[in-house]
């Protein structure tokens, strides 16, 4: 069996804070584990458990799992991670300041421990120091029968439940419905990017959670509490919102948006808390692996590049098309800001024209052609060579235009009915051009695109 155990670096004085702490890194740890505890909250020296001997194969085994608890630790505030083969064991050991309680036969490590890293045994240090009794070991070496009678069940409980002859019960942790964690700095920050350190340790609380829950966030929400002694003016704090294009917990992404988000922030004052919540929240679809290797991908993919230079320019300076299902070829396409959720891509037969080519570029607005004996010219006479191709439609897509004089705002549609052609240039090359019908049975020839 593999425990470990983990012991917060510093946790506030107050009960409820530090039981808030406590749950932070139990969520955290629930990425790992269904079963993990919190021991002793309200103690000098609490810490948090969880049972991983049944997540090890999904992990990638015991080291590569250590390897990254490890890793993930600091960012959260842990000074010591331990791991034995019961829970209470590993807590002991991560309260000598060892790590491996798996270097020995469990009954010889525990035996060299002192008294005060179990604090059951702990409790009763004064009469057990009289005794001569330092360690585990020598508390053991005393008739069970004495000890039972002379000292309350709990220290006989204990020390059979730390080496393994009795079964531990704890309650275990539960996964919250919905995220809100809370930081409070460990000095005041007057300016936004210091935030940054305390927003790192929730958002690793907030990926856990996710992890768990297999979701991700499209966006989630950070606030702050100014510090009690500000200006009336400067109010209770302040909130930001970053939300993302597609469901994601990654770290590393979030903090890079969030970073970029407060470089833009000025507090009106000193800030001592912070909350952090999930604010929208959606399944998230587990890759499935592969027997063979697959090939890795290095660096940002490019829809996480484009949100974090929206997030620095400003969303309405980075856009993306969109194809939409139009057969009208000016609002084929759509440009949209990158950070916004992309639409269901529109079915590729439904926006292809049939059995006529469709030109490289596009005229922004098309270009009249003049005429001569019914026919377009464009540094030249053209000479048609594929085509008609009728596009008709268009009457549901309704805008504003600017009226003349006082006639104000008027709502018209954007109506096309053309015959697309394939022309042919002498100087231009293969041009892309149409004629409509005007009124009183006119028609007029248009330059819309061109062929690379």
């Amino acid at each position: 069996m593999l425990w470990a155990a983990l012991l917060p670096d510093s946790l506030p004085a107050d009960p409820q804070p530090r039981t808030e702490a406590l749950d932070g890194l139990a969520t955290w740890c629930l990425q790992f584990t269904p079963r993990v505890a919190v021991l002793e909250a309200l103690l000098q020296c609490p810490a948090v458990v969880m049972e991983l001997e049944q997540s090890l194969r999904l992990f990638g085994g015991k080291r590569r799992l250590v390897e990254r608890l490890r890793e993930e630790c600091p960012d959260l505030g842990v000074r010591q991670l331990s791991w034995a083969p019961t829970a209470l064991a590993a807590l002991a050991v991560a309260r000598a300041g060892l790590s491996n309680g798996f270097a020995k036969p469990l009954a010889q490590l525990l035996d060299a421990l002192p008294i005060e890293t179990l604090t059951q045994v702990a409790a009763h240090q004064a009469t057990l120091a009289r005794l001569g009794c330092r360690t585990l070991g020598q508390v053991r070496a005393l008739p069970r029968g004495g000890l039972s009678r002379r000292f309350d069940a709990q220290l006989l409980a204990t020390l059979d439940q730390a080496y393994g002859l009795r079964p531990e019960t704890y309650a275990w942790a539960q996964l919250p419905e919905t995220f809100n964690a809370r930081l409070e700095l460990m000095a005041r920050v007057e300016h936004a990017p210091a935030m940054l350190f305390g927003a790192r340790r929730l958002m690793l609380q907030m990926a856990g959670w996710l992890m768990a829950r297999r979701s991700g966030v499209t966006a989630f929400t950070l606030r702050w509490c100014h510090d009690a002694m500000r200006a009336k003016a400067a109010g209770d704090g302040g909130e930001l919102t970053v939300r993302t294009a597609q469901a994601t917990r990654d770290t590393e992404h979030l903090m890079r948006l969030l970073a970029e988000h407060l470089g833009k922030v000025e507090l009106l004052a000193p800030v001592g808390d912070l909350e952090l919540l999930a604010t929208e929240v959606q399944s998230l679809e587990e890759k499935s692996l592969s027997m063979l290797p697959e090939a890795r991908q290095s660096g940002e993919s490019l829809a996480l590049v484009l949100e974090r230079i929206a997030a620095r320019l400003g969303p309405d300076r980075v856009l993306r098309p969109v194809l939409l299902e139009d057969h009208r070829l000016e609002w084929m396409c759509r440009w949209r800001p990158a950070p916004e959720p992309a639409p269901a891509p529109a079915p590729r037969a439904a926006c292809r024209m049939v059995d006529v080519p469709q030109p490289t570029f596009i005229l922004p607005k098309p270009l009249r052609l003049a005429t001569q004996h019914n026919r377009p010219i464009y540094q030249g006479v053209l000479q048609l060579l594929a085509g008609p191709h009728r596009v008709e439609g268009g009457w549901w897509d309704r805008t504003t235009i600017e009226g003349e004089g006082n006639t104000g705002a008027q709502e018209t549609t954007r109506q096309a009915s053309r015959d697309y052609w394939v022309a042919v240039s002498e100087h231009a090359g293969v041009l892309w051009i149409f004629q409509m019908r005007l009124a009183q049975d006119e028609t007029a020839w248009f330059l819309h695109g061109t062929f690379a």
